[in-house]
């Protein structure tokens, strides 16, 4: 398990919206004692872009499924020699020319700012990293989908921390999201890892930008500069407070996207799908009635946390039947092959054993229920490539056991071929 899904887990001990609570699941906010002070009215602000043009064309979103995984650990997992084969036990020389073969065709990688501030061995995708991953995916003739997390570190529902570097800025939306964006969007194309899909933001489903930690670690309100939302006491709407920001930073940064990969799918990318699907369609309406310029409704959904696959299929009918002009891509998915995950909040093992059998089952399961709504055409496992056979560093060690490889063998899991059957 990664330090993200302990922070969380200890997170839904004390704030479950549900019986089915997630270890992605937000911490509620609560009222605010006093109104954020207005903006500093000599500060100018740039122009907003224009959102309200063509989608320019891209990938064949009508007539194409995705599916592939979250591969972000893969060249870290090469440097420490995990030692992959398929079910037979026969060599993997290439990690993604095997899953290419399986059937994948789309392979994500997350970006962080500047990992070096974090500790977690999970966070070590800076652009470098990134530049280098993605020109292989490429070469590999895969699609690659690009997640910005615009964070240092983890960012999800549970924390999304401004990057250390960004606190000097005065404007949030032209110094920071705009050119980061394009210049990491430039230098990947430059590089050959010209991305496909490109997430802005991480599982936004409580904005972005909170905050961010001063040099002696203390959390700091961005205030003025939060993207921070907050739900009504029932969990059924947002309040307004800092929604005008975060439709800012979506906006430079899906500008940055249109200039620099016209071809690219912008996907806005949540997590209450399942648990809230109520408080979901209302984030999507939200970022509807701002002018939000996207292609793609991207969602999570981890059953251990979440509940079982009918919230999952419910909560796709009702995005369906709001946003009939959106795709929608399960972007995040997973379940154990051995043993429970730690933390969980749902037990499913009644129903798909932790086994490697129970893997396969669930993904089975769960393409049959995807393949039921006509507007999702993406499906993506979270963390696959996990594998400690053989590793001679840190990742030997704290396994994740939802991944689609033996970490005790390495040898690739049922599950893994099954995911083929989305196409």
């Amino acid at each position: 398990m990664t330090t993200r899904h302990y922070l969380m887990a200890m997170f839904m001990g004390l704030f479950a919206l549900t019986a089915c609570g997630s270890d992605d699941d937000p911490v509620p906010v609560p009222e605010p004692t006093e109104k954020p002070e207005p903006s500093d009215s000599t500060t100018t602000s740039p122009e907003q872009p224009d959102t309200t043009s063509t989608t320019p064309s891209g990938p064949d979103v009508t007539e194409t499924r995705f599916v592939g995984g979250d591969i972000s650990m893969l060249t870290a997992y090469e440097q420490q020699h995990a030692a992959y084969a398929d079910l037979n036990g026969k060599t993997i020389a290439s990690v993604l020319d095997f899953l290419k073969e399986q059937g994948w065709n789309t392979m994500r990688v997350r970006l962080f700012v500047d990992p070096s501030q974090d500790s977690d061995k999970g966070v070590c995708q800076d652009l470098d990293y990134v530049k280098k991953l993605g020109k292989r995916i490429k070469d590999a003739g895969l699609l690659f989908m690009l997640d910005f997390h615009y964070s240092d570190t983890w960012a999800d529902p549970g924390q999304q921390t401004a990057p250390a570097s960004w606190a000097v800025y005065s404007w949030y939306p032209e110094d920071t999201f705009y050119k980061y964006t394009k210049n990491c969007l430039e230098e990947l194309v430059a590089a050959g890892a010209t991305p496909d899909f490109i997430q802005t933001g991480n599982e936004i489903s409580f904005g972005m930008h909170w905050g961010y930690r001063d040099a002696n670690g203390q959390f700091v309100d961005l205030q003025n500069f939060s993207g921070k939302l907050e739900a009504n006491s029932a969990w059924t709407a947002y309040k307004d407070t800092h929604w005008d920001n975060l439709a800012k930073y979506l906006k430079y940064a899906g500008k940055a996207c249109r200039e620099v990969c016209p071809k690219a799918k912008i996907i806005i990318h949540t997590e209450q799908c399942a648990n809230n699907p109520t408080l979901d369609v209302a984030f999507y309406n939200r970022i509807k009635d701002n002018a939000i310029d996207y292609d793609i409704i991207g969602v999570s959904y981890y059953p251990y946390f979440k509940g079982p696959l009918s919230k999952l299929d419910n909560g796709l009918t009702q995005l369906e039947r709001n946003f009939p002009g959106k795709t929608i891509q399960l972007v995040e998915t997973g379940y154990p092959s051995k043993w429970a995950v730690n933390g969980e909040t749902y037990d499913y093992s009644g129903t798909y054993a932790y086994s490697t059998e129970g893997q396969r089952k669930y993904t089975a399961d769960l393409i049959t229920m995807l393949k039921k709504h006509p507007q999702v055409n993406g499906l993506s496992w979270w963390y696959p490539e996990a594998n400690a056979k053989g590793c001679t560093g840190n990742l030997k060690n704290g396994w994740y056991n939802a991944g689609l490889f033996d970490n005790e063998t390495g040898r690739a899991l049922p599950a893994l071929y099954e995911l083929k059957n989305f196409k």
